[in-house]
């Protein structure tokens, strides 16, 4: 068994932010592998399902960026899981827009959610990294995050998401460079 978990901000307000690319793809992963509904657990929203041969847990935090790691905590304690079996997606400023890279523990850059989580569980965790690319200067990180993915950006935003939900097969197997190469390959 396996924890995917989105990171993003409850609220319609937040939904297109590019802080809340986490949550679409889990929704994502959700809709192309027919996961089964909704159920409030864990401080968040949890959908189970499978892929492949590996049952999956979706999990989408609704405690706020800044709190992930406390219902990323109650769902691994839950199942009896450590951060072995964890997978977080997240907003990237340090790639590209729309590129994705996985990678196996490493520092927060300054991302909240991911602090809250290595404060509740430790660093050593999959990330899938989705880029949104920098604003050029750190006074205008925050409302870049927070801010609305453009018209413009919406066939990139959907392919990137497609291509998540598509390849999430190899990720499910443990196969990250395999996932990358194949996004890489459809973007």
């Amino acid at each position: 068994m396996q924890l995917w978990v989105g990171l993003g901000n409850p609220g319609p307000q937040y939904a297109m932010n590019r802080h809340n690319v986490g949550f679409m793809a889990v929704d994502t992963i959700a809709e192309v592998h027919g996961f089964g509904p909704v159920q409030k657990k864990f401080l968040g929203w949890m959908q189970d399902g499978r892929i492949g041969g590996e049952r999956i847990i979706l999990l989408k935090p609704a405690t706020f960026m800044n709190e992930s790691g406390r219902s990323v905590g109650e769902a691994l304690r839950f199942y009896k899981l450590d951060t072995a079996a964890l997978t977080v997606f997240h907003d990237e400023l340090d790639l590209a827009p729309f590129r994705v890279k996985v990678k196996q523990g490493g520092g927060t850059a300054g991302h909240n959610g991911l602090k809250s989580i290595d404060q509740h569980l430790g660093a050593d965790f999959r990330r899938v990294r989705i880029g949104i690319g920098h604003p050029g200067h750190k006074d205008r990180v925050t409302g870049y995050v927070l801010g609305n993915y453009a018209k413009s950006e919406m066939d990139d935003l959907a392919d990137v998401l497609g291509a998540i939900g598509a390849e999430a097969d190899w990720l499910a197997r443990g196969d990250d460079p395999r996932f990358m190469s194949e996004i890489a390959r459809e973007g």
